[in-house]
């Protein structure tokens, strides 16, 4: 599987992962370079997602 930039937000207000995901947040904090949606659901993560940890 491809390696995704870190610097792609995702905007996926279904995903069970959004609270959890840099992604998110780089979008929230407006430091993303560009947003798309990811594929995560209600049910399961993206696995596309960095840790905030």
């Amino acid at each position: 599987m491809a390696q995704v930039a870190e610097n792609i937000g995702c905007q996926n207000k279904e995903c069970i992962a959004k609270d959890e995901c840099k992604r998110q947040f780089i979008v929230k904090n407006k430091t993303a370079v560009t947003i798309k949606e990811f594929g995560g659901t209600a049910e399961k993560k993206c696995g596309k997602f960095l840790s905030l940890d």
